[in-house]
């Protein structure tokens, strides 16, 4: 991939800057082992999924939104006041989870930083990701923090536009092929994809090859490319 043209490079959030969903895997596990009594795991899971998707639209992303529909989930299956209260306090561990840097992740920002125009591009409920970015210490590194409602085709563009940048000028750094990757390349940019070991379903997608994408195992393998 060549990158020489490169002068924007936007960096993606949660677990690609710090592990996030290893949280909310937790806490999915606590509320399949707390509603046991009502049903199968993967029965009350799906249940839980269908409630997410159709809270997306009016709650968008996000601990508070997960959250909810545990709660709601929980609810809808008669679950009594300790059982929500255990699910709650599970629900409340994503939205308060550390934001600790992955490794390499400080040292590479650093090395980065005044090569190119630095970006920190998250999508979520603005309070909860400010709060994380805030607790990750990481904000000084970037030349700007964006919280967007989501990650689209015109969302990257507008972000270009902000920035004086064409696409051609423009990498996105990202765990999520679905957010960080597929919608860059579809407007001309480039992408750097670093997948985590955990993903959630909404997020998978078809992955394919690309002349302008590179695929690494780690965070500071992007300065092989930047």
């Amino acid at each position: 991939m060549d990158t020489s043209r490169i002068r924007l490079v936007a960096v993606d959030a949660d677990d690609t800057l710090w592990d996030c969903q290893s949280y909310f895997t937790a806490a999915e596990q606590v509320f399949k082992e707390t509603l046991l009594p009502y049903g199968p795991p993967e029965e009350t899971f799906a249940r839980l999924t269908r409630r997410e998707l159709a809270n997306m639209d009016s709650l968008g992303f996000g601990g508070k939104a997960f959250t909810l529909s545990l709660v709601e989930t929980a609810i809808s299956y008669g679950a009594s006041t300790d059982e929500i209260h255990t699910i709650l306090q599970a629900g409340r561990a994503v939205i308060d989870l550390p934001a600790t840097p992955l490794d390499g992740v400080v040292e590479t920002l650093e090395a980065l930083r005044g090569r190119y125009r630095l970006i920190l591009y998250t999508k979520g409920d603005l309070q909860e990701q400010t709060a994380k970015i805030r607790r990750s210490g990481l904000a000084p590194l970037f030349d700007d923090v964006l919280i967007v409602a989501h990650k689209d085709e015109s969302s990257y563009r507008r972000l270009c536009e902000a920035n004086g940048c064409t696409p051609e000028a423009f990498l996105m750094v990202g765990n999520s092929f679905r957010s960080d990757i597929d919608p860059v390349l579809r407007i001309g940019g480039s992408g750097i994809h670093i997948p985590f070991h955990l993903s959630w379903a909404y997020e998978e997608v078809e992955e394919y090859d690309h002349p302008r994408l590179a695929k690494v195992a780690t965070f500071k393998e992007i300065l092989r490319y930047l």
